[in-house]
């Protein structure tokens, strides 16, 4: 059992951090600004919530704290941070149907009847996490498939990636979807027997989206409150949300403004839009005592490998002819990218495929002379990368935004989606280090879980969950401990201009860490994969401890 001191929707979060604390007899780990190992014995934080003086075994102790921890020999690390995530997302996953953890067709069409049934009063079924592949299906689930399920209410689900939905009969005639309907550019009506099927890939996720019941505002507080509590149970302390909305942002300034945020939220705008109707002319300042920030923007480029809709050089393996989606013509992606370099908001680019990958240098190549200053491109999964273009990350200082987990969730689909010839530059995670670049490390939750540590054990071995493949998949790409830990605090503070206050513990920098019963410096992949955060402290300030008596929830 767990215990969250988060105990109301009211409470206060950004409680006022003790002056002087002192959390003692702790085996502390935190890298320095140059990402070099540093370890301590005690941490003292100052009335501001800032790490004041990192002590060794041997240093004298302040006389007089005000507060005292004893840490019990336990280990102590700086708070992780989530370089790629989508807080709201994540919140709805927790309110909404969630289908991530379904093995079968069956098993979801079961799972979405009992979420109807349990659900009466609502107009329609909304949720996500479907996954064709973990199902083995060995296609597309269709219209009927849902109508099996439930055939009088309408039915709109995600894919665990976001990169398609799917539709039941009723959905897609609220939405008025019919046989004439055209695929809109950047996106994709599957087709059967001359209809819509029923899946709608990427930009044709729009048709029906459109016409599903719009979220309230208190909906929107709550998926937030959820996702909080989510985010500080796996100790993350800080997220990179990748396409905040205006909705969104109204509700992250509503928590803010009850002192009820108490995760960092580093917020990049959903396409230029939101970007400026959220910030105006300028990324804005840090509010909320650190707690959020709009850095820059997020922009698509490509879908996704698990809907075909990843951008490649050559047709895919397993669907000859097909090469997926570009989002973007050249001229577009440019003009965005100028509009928001000119206003100095930082730019992220969603690019899974190496045909996308590729424009993405490409264009980044041709406007890094125009547009002076320190830019920090980003390129937001760069899951498979032409090997050729490698080394062109490093060139141009692109930070390479990547989720470890992705790849073990992601290895024989993307086995069957490339075949062997393009499994070299795919989830190159070493081979982009060895290139000089540097990685920032994610989640993409609610597509995976927020949990960082299974993504620092995927880092280190290149293996899931069960400890497949032995020995690693593709082991090569493996990177070290330090790199990994590195990937979740420093770089991913640095990939949001926010390394001056958070990523490690030196002296000035925000107390923001967690306290785990093992050393990850030490411990084995399976080890790391299992840890759950005892403690998660934010700016001085406990929010989250675990129940002695254990037993997770």
């Amino acid at each position: 059992m767990t215990r969250l001191l988060l105990t109301a929707l009211a409470l206060t979060l950004a409680a006022p951090a003790h002056a002087d604390t002192l959390v003692d007899n702790v085996n502390g780990i935190t890298l320095d600004k140059d990402g070099k190992l540093l370890r301590f014995t005690g941490l003292v934080i100052d009335k501001d919530g800032k790490v004041k003086e990192l002590l060794d075994r041997k240093d004298k102790r302040p006389e007089r704290p005000d507060f005292k921890e004893d840490g019990k020999g336990r280990t102590l690390i700086p708070g992780l941070i989530d370089a790629h995530g989508h807080v709201m997302g994540l919140g709805f996953q927790l309110m909404l149907l969630d289908l991530s953890e379904t093995n079968s067709l069956a098993e979801a069409q079961a799972a979405i009847r009992k979420y109807a049934a349990d659900n009466p009063e609502m107009p329609w079924i909304i949720g996500s996490g479907w996954n064709q592949e973990r199902w083995g299906l060995g296609r597309f689930p269709t219209a009927a498939d849902l109508d099996a399920a439930v055939p009088n209410r309408p039915v709109w689900l995600e894919r665990v990636d976001g990169h398609a939905g799917w539709a039941n009969t009723a959905a897609m005639t609220a939405a008025k979807v019919t046989a004439a309907s055209k695929s809109p550019d950047g996106g994709r009506i599957e087709i059967v027997g001359g209809k819509p099927s029923g899946v709608f890939v990427d930009a044709a996720m729009s048709l029906v989206d459109s016409a599903k019941p719009k979220p309230l505002a208190r909906d929107l507080d709550r998926a937030l409150y959820l996702a909080q509590q989510k985010l500080l149970e796996q100790g993350v302390t800080t997220i990179a949300d990748m396409g905040t909305s205006i909705l969104d942002w109204q509700a992250f300034r509503r928590a803010g403004d009850k002192k009820q945020l108490a995760v960092r939220i580093l917020s990049y705008g959903g396409d230029i839009d939101n970007m400026a109707m959220i910030a105006g002319s300028e990324p804005t300042p840090w509010l909320y005592d650190d707690r959020l920030r709009m850095v820059g923007v997020k922009l698509y480029l490509d879908g996704a490998l698990g809907s075909r809709g990843a951008w490649l050089k050559a047709p895919y393996s397993d669907a000859p002819g097909q090469t997926g989606l570009p989002l973007l013509t050249p001229a577009q992606l440019r003009n965005k990218m100028v509009r928001a370099s000119m206003d100095k908001f930082q730019v992220t680019i969603h690019a899974i495929g190496d045909a996308a990958n590729a424009e993405a240098l490409d264009a980044i190549a041709d406007l890094t002379a125009d547009l002076p200053g320190e830019r920090r491109w980003r390129i937001e999964h760069a899951q498979v990368i032409d090997p050729a273009d490698i080394a062109r990350f490093a060139s141009l200082k692109v930070i390479a935004s990547m989720q470890p987990v992705h790849q073990t969730s992601d290895r024989l689909m993307a086995e069957a989606r490339l075949g062997p010839d393009r499994l070299k530059g795919a989830y190159a995670w070493r081979s982009l280090q060895a290139a000089g670049a540097r990685i920032a490390f994610g989640s993409d939750v609610p597509v995976e879980s927020a949990n960082p540590f299974a993504g620092l054990a995927a880092a280190i071995s290149r293996t899931d969950a069960a400890g497949q493949p032995f020995g690693g998949w593709r082991p090569e790409e493996a990177v070290s401990r330090e790199t990994a830990l590195d990937g979740f605090t420093r770089t991913a503070a640095y990939g949001g201009f926010a390394e001056d206050r958070i990523g490690t513990l030196m002296p000035g920098m925000r107390a923001d860490f967690l306290i785990v019963e093992t050393d990850p410096m030490l411990a084995s992949p399976d080890e790391i994969r299992r840890m759950i955060p005892l403690e998660t402290w934010i700016g001085g300030y406990r929010y989250y401890k675990k129940e002695a008596s254990g037993g997770g929830r």
